[in-house]
């Protein structure tokens, strides 16, 4: 269904990016290729068990559901012993960091992409930041993606923010501020079959998500992770559900704490008096926030029920 290209521009000197200086990774590029088609789009929404009609030519694809096209095609001989695949062609590969994880976006939404459009992605790595935190060394990346159909304006803008971090100290046990439910509120429970989906959905390898021996006894989390874009899916889906005719012009996401199956989760969203935004966020079963995220509508569309 997708393809994707070499590396218009690869780190220089024919090195692995572990051997070179970080900043000279900024400006690499990368091209991907794909046809949006209906089959992705109608499973994510049984997999959000939604009721939506089957998605049809030229019908506009739902807010986020670009992360199911485009996806990458490493064999199998080239995933890391994480599910990830091996770092260094493009991302920097980081020997001492070892995990990585997705701690957020800002998406800019600029024009519908459409069922049946060949569209091009165009990544680019914007900032490579070496950070000191409480647990040690880690590593920030932004990669911009840029979407457009062959030829045409760019639709979306992902600003994609992973960081990278050392084999210890897990923030599993890492807890964020309580508060209260949102007016816009939904509760749910995500198992090992929603996690599952959405792997495959996303073709999704990564360990954290499905092997609990790998999770619990390797990177010491309790549990199975929950994608922290299904978190992000999951909360922009609230929004759907309250206000169904809002048009989405930007969604900005932050990773607090990570969720995990099994454990019950709390959706929350209030609507903002002024900006036509949204507020989103998500809490574990005790309440701590473990993901926020603002929306900005096109239209005074955040009315909806309770």
């Amino acid at each position: 269904m997708g393809c994707i290209d070499g590396n218009e521009r690869k780190p220089g000197n024919g090195k692995m990016a572990s051997d070179l200086d970080y900043a000279s990774l900024i400006g690499s590029v990368q091209i991907a290729r794909d046809t949006i088609v209906a089959g992705p789009l109608d499973r994510l929404s049984a997999t959000l068990d939604r009721d939506d009609p089957g998605f049809r030519d030229g019908d506009p694809i739902p807010p986020l559901a670009h992360w199911l096209f485009s996806l990458p095609s490493d064999r199998q001989s080239k995933l890391d012993t994480d599910g990830h695949a091996e770092r260094g062609d493009f991302l920097p590969s980081a020997p001492d960091l070892p995990r990585r994880m997705w701690a957020g976006s800002r998406i800019a939404f600029s024009g519908p992409i459409r069922v049946g459009m060949n569209v091009e992605r165009k990544s680019e790595i914007v900032s490579v930041e070496p950070k000191q935190g409480a647990n040690g060394s880690l590593l920030f990346v932004t990669v911009r993606h840029e979407i457009s159909e062959k030829g045409g304006p760019v639709l979306l803008t992902d600003e994609h923010d992973i960081v990278y971090r050392g084999a210890g100290g897990t923030t599993g046990g890492r807890k964020g501020e309580v508060r209260d439910p949102g007016s816009w509120r939904r509760s749910l429970v995500p198992d090992e079959r929603l996690l599952f989906r959405y792997s495959a959905l996303t073709f999704n390898a990564h360990r954290i998500h499905y092997d609990k021996d790998y999770v619990t006894g390797v990177e010491g989390y309790p549990g199975l992770v929950v994608h922290g874009p299904l978190v992000a899916t999951l909360m922009l889906d609230l929004l759907r559900r309250q206000a169904p005719d809002a048009e989405v012009v930007s969604y900005a996401f932050r990773a607090r704490a990570p969720l995990f199956a099994g454990s019950e989760l709390h959706l929350n969203g209030e609507p903002l008096p002024k900006d036509n935004a949204v507020e989103l966020w998500t809490c574990d079963a005790d309440g701590h926030v473990a993901m926020t995220a603002r929306a900005v509508l096109a239209a005074d569309a955040t009315g909806g029920r309770t």
